[in-house]
């Protein structure tokens, strides 16, 4: 399985969310999946994404100030929201919308 963490206003996406519980969906990859290609099957638009990590590790932001923070990336160009990176069971993503845009932790 590969787990979605959802965040802020993407927390809508997990049936029956609480605020007191974690938002994760559970989706098993099919040969071939990709970040991009996972995020259709769960029926999030990548528009609505403003930070998205990797097992821990950014992949894609809008923050302009990712650099200066100092997190873990994917790959160099954090702004590049092309997301055609494969993913494995047991990966982990997490997206946070753009009300958590000052996330700096």
């Amino acid at each position: 399985m590969v787990e979605i963490h959802l965040y802020g206003k993407l927390r809508r996406y997990v049936p029956a969310a609480r605020p007191d519980r974690e938002c994760v969906l559970r989706l098993e990859p099919e040969p071939g999946e990709t970040v991009s290609s996972l995020l259709v099957r769960a029926g999030i638009a990548p528009a609505e994404i403003y930070h998205l990590f990797l097992n821990g590790s950014l992949l894609a932001t809008h923050n302009t100030m990712a650099p200066w923070l100092k997190y873990q990336q994917v790959r160099e160009n954090v702004w590049d929201w092309e997301l055609a990176v494969p993913v494995k069971p047991g990966d982990r993503l997490g997206l946070f919308s753009s009300d958590m845009a000052l996330l700096v932790v």
